[in-house]
C-alpha cells in the first residue's frame, strides 16, 4: 500500500471513529498509529471517559472482529484463553477457544485480574499463541490488546508487572473532553435517542493487515535513528530514574514514527514523528527512583527532560 492511499484511508478511519467519538483529536491519532504499528497499547484514565467505546469504535471501522473480557480478582486463565472440554460427539477432549481468540481484544480494568491471568494474557500479547495441555493454539492476526486501567482505585487490584507493562506499545490518556466536546456529546445523544452508536465499516481485516506492513517500506534516516537512540539512552542517564527506557522503547518508538509518517503520507520519518509519539511510548518504561516520585516525579518528566536536552536532526 503506497503512503498517499495509506494516508486516504486513515482519513476515513478517523472520520468513523469520530462518528462515536467527540474531539480528542489527539488520543484518536495515538491509537490508531499505535493499531497500524501491530502493538498493543493500555489506556489509563478515569472512568466514564470513552475508553471502551474508543476500542469498539476502532474495531468497527477498521472491519476487525471484536471482543471485550471484564477482568475481576475470581478470573482464571482458561476463562480468557479457553481450554479442553469433553466432546461427546468423538468420545474425547477438544479445545474450545476463549475470548482471547480475536482481532481486537479489550481488556477492561486488566489490574484487577491476579498474576496468573495477567500471565495468560503476556504470552498471548508477546508469543501469539494460546498454550493449553502441551499443545499450543496460535492467535488470529491482527491481534492487538487495548487494555484499561482505572489509576484511582487501588483495593482488590493487583498491580501490572513491570515486564508486562514494556510489552505495551503505548500507554495514552484520553483526559476529559472540553467545554464544546462535552455539549457535542450530549446533542449528539438527543438527537440519535438512542445509546447505540453505528460507526461505519472502512475496511476489513486483509486491507487493514496490508496497512501493517506497508510500514515495514518506510524510510527512516541515520540522523533520525541516532535521535531516537539519544533520547533513549537519556532517560537511562537521568538521576531521577532508577530504571531507564530498555532497547524495546527504542525499536518502539521507531515502529510508531514510520506508522505516522505513513498514516501522514509519507515514506520516510522526520524528527517531528519521533517527538509527537515519544512520550506515550516511552514514559511507562521508566521507573523513576522512590524520592523523585515523592515529590510528583514520573515517567512523563523524564522523558520530556530527555526531549529537550537531545539535539534535533537536520533531515534533507
Amino acid at each position: 500500500m503506497k503512503p498517499a492511499e495509506a494516508r486516504a484511508l486513515a482519513e476515513q478511519v478517523r472520520a468513523s471513529v469520530q462518528t462515536a467519538i467527540v474531539g480528542r483529536e489527539e488520543a484518536v491519532d495515538h491509537v490508531l498509529t499505535g493499531l497500524v504499528a501491530d502493538g498493543h497499547l493500555l489506556i489509563e484514565d478515569l472512568p466514564g471517559l470513552g475508553k471502551t467505546l474508543m476500542a469498539k469504535s476502532f474495531a468497527r471501522a477498521l472491519g476487525l472482529e471484536f471482543q471485550r473480557i471484564q477482568f475481576t480478582a475470581d478470573l482464571l486463565p482458561h476463562d480468557i484463553t479457553g481450554g479442553e472440554v469433553l466432546d461427546p460427539t468423538r468420545t474425547g477432549f477438544v479445545f474450545r477457544p476463549g475470548p482471547l481468540f480475536t482481532n481486537v481484544l479489550l481488556a477492561d480494568e486488566i489490574n484487577r485480574a491476579p498474576p496468573k491471568v495477567q500471565s495468560a494474557l503476556l504470552e498471548a500479547m508477546q508469543e501469539y499463541q494460546v498454550t493449553s495441555e502441551r499443545t499450543t493454539h496460535a492467535l488470529p492476526r491482527p491481534f492487538l490488546v487495548l487494555a484499561t486501567e482505572n489509576p484511582l482505585e487501588l483495593e482488590g487490584t493487583y498491580p501490572l508487572p513491570e515486564a508486562q507493562v514494556d510489552r505495551f506499545l503505548l500507554r495514552l490518556k484520553i483526559g476529559y473532553p472540553t467545554p464544546g466536546e462535552e455539549r457535542g456529546i450530549l446533542e449528539r445523544r438527543r438527537v440519535r435517542k438512542t445509546e447505540t452508536v453505528d460507526v461505519p465499516r472502512v475496511t476489513d481485516a486483509t486491507t487493514f493487515t496490508e496497512l501493517q506492513r506497508a510500514v515495514e517500506e518506510i524510510e527512516i534516516d541515520p540522523s533520525v535513528a541516532g535521535y531516537i537512540i539519544d533520547i533513549v539512552r537519556s532517560t537511562r542517564e537521568d538521576p531521577r530514574s532508577e530504571v531507564g527506557s530498555s532497547p524495546r522503547g527504542s525499536l518502539a518508538l521507531q515502529k510508531l514514527s514510520r506508522a505516522r509518517a505513513l498514516l501522514s503520507g509519507r515514506d520516510y520519518v522526520l524528527p517531528d514523528d519521533v517527538k509527537a509519539l515519544v512520550v506515550p511510548a516511552l514514559a511507562h518504561r521508566v521507573i523513576v527512583k522512590p524520592e523523585p516520585w515523592i515529590r510528583g516525579v514520573r515517567g512523563e518528566a523524564v522523558v520530556g527532560a530527555a526531549l529537550d536536552r537531545v539535539a534535533v536532526p537536520k533531515v534533507r
